[in-house]
């Protein structure tokens, strides 16, 4: 299960690093990490017998920090008319 959870991380990693188009694909390979990451959270709690109250925790920041990230695509498609990174510069305001 463990090795598995490995894997998935490994793989919203490599599509994170390796999307340069679009901002929501970069978005969604970033929610999946997370995703990840809470498995990975959750299989220790249980194996440990953890408390289980800093999982809910920690799905109330990654609520956030989709919501942060919606939010800022949908402020860049607003302003740009896309989602493409090459189409804004970085000293534009």
């Amino acid at each position: 299960m463990l090795m598995f959870l490995n894997i998935m991380f490994l793989c919203g990693l490599w599509v994170f690093s390796s999307s340069r188009k679009h901002l929501l694909v970069t978005l969604l390979s970033l929610e999946f990490i997370v995703l990840t990451l809470f498995l990975i959270l959750y299989y220790y709690l249980i194996k440990f017998s953890g408390e289980l109250f800093i999982s809910m925790f920690f799905l109330s920041f990654a609520v956030c920090e989709g919501a942060l990230g919606l939010s800022i695509l949908v402020s860049m498609i607003r302003t740009h008319g896309n989602d493409y990174f090459n189409s804004f510069g970085v000293l534009q305001c």
